[in-house]
């Protein structure tokens, strides 16, 4: 069985509906703080925090639990830099605590969602072997961990691969469910929003910046590719010990007017913006250099375009719209 740390919120719930297709067994530990419970519709959910060790203890002693996915986290960079506290408490410490436990109960496989704010402002395509240098308390909080797996693989306690995701984007093209965060600081979703009438306006942070539109670039993969990756990984460190950091990503970037214009394409609707100042820690570009992991598994994205990204985000969105109505 598969402990998914975190999986009721936007990636750690379309990893649980990909390891149920899979055939695994899941359960889910969530203090559903940002994460929706209505999004564990696949295997057993026990409510509880990371920062409790007995949460942790109740679940796996409820569970023959084999193996790990951590998704849990605080992940909104500006709070990030107003509560540094929280931010290391919840994601530090709560990690440990979990590894803790885990090492208690003989289990040694792990799956980690770390992210691309690990490195900084690289302007070029950025690989795994280029050097960390966060800019935000959250980046430092995440290789903080990625340095915990690395000593507890070190010493041979811990089998492990951690995730930098450049932007999840895009939806469960069965509409069941999707991206949606309180509050929303998604660009998708956000400008998903504001064409709904949901909110009045979606804001720019920086118009001056070094790219060629002024915007920050990112590069966006699908949820569902990035939870493809997260089954592949778990078979992976069955067979072999291929325990390290990998990016995911397509290796391609997007700036914030690219996004708007494509989501205006797809929907047919206009995207009311407005400009604000830079925010600090928004790093100019962050694009991966993939590769690594599909050479060690096969990962290949399904979604190779922003445009059929957003169509999947922008279905879900309707979908919750008209379920709303009705209810």
């Amino acid at each position: 069985m598969i402990l998914i740390a975190g999986g009721a919120g936007y990636i750690g719930a379309h990893i649980n509906q990909q390891l149920a297709a899979a055939g695994y067994d899941t359960v889910v530990l969530d203090n559903e703080s940002t994460g929706f419970r209505s999004f564990v519709q696949w295997g057993h959910f026990v409510s509880g925090d990371l920062r409790t060790i007995a949460d942790i203890r109740r679940c796996f002693d409820a569970y023959p639990i084999t193996a790990v996915v951590h998704t849990a986290a605080a992940s909104i960079v500006p709070e990030s830099i107003q509560r540094p506290d929280y931010y290391y408490t919840n994601n530090v410490m709560g990690t440990a605590n979990l590894i803790a436990v885990m090492q208690d109960y003989g289990v040694r496989d792990f799956v980690f969602s770390s992210t691309c704010a690990v490195y900084g402002d690289h302007r070029d395509p950025i690989a795994e072997t280029q050097a960390c240098q966060p800019l935000t308390p959250y980046g430092n909080t995440k290789r903080a961990i990625e340095c915990l797996l690395a000593d507890y693989h070190a010493a041979g306690l811990l089998r492990y691969v951690a995730f930098r995701y450049f932007n999840a984007a895009g939806a469960d093209p069965g509409g069941t469910i999707g991206e949606a965060h309180n509050p929303e600081t998604h660009l998708i979703p956000l400008c998903l929003d504001a064409v709904m009438g949901n909110r009045p306006a979606v804001t720019i942070f920086g118009r001056d910046y070094d790219t060629p539109d002024g915007t920050c670039i990112r590069d966006y993969c699908h949820v569902n590719d990035i939870a493809a990756a997260h089954v592949l990984g778990l078979k992976a460190l069955k067979t072999t010990d291929i325990s390290g950091c990998y990016n995911l990503g397509l290796g391609t970037g997007h700036s914030v007017l690219d996004i708007i214009q494509a989501v205006e394409a797809v929907t047919g609707r206009s995207v009311p913006v407005v400009w604000g100042d830079r925010r600090v820690g928004d790093a100019p570009q962050l694009v991966a250099q993939p590769g690594a992991f599909a050479q060690h598994t096969g990962w290949t994205p399904t979604y190779t375009d922003s445009q059929s990204m957003i169509q999947t985000a922008w279905q879900w969105h309707q979908r919750e719209a008209t379920m709303n109505m009705v209810n």
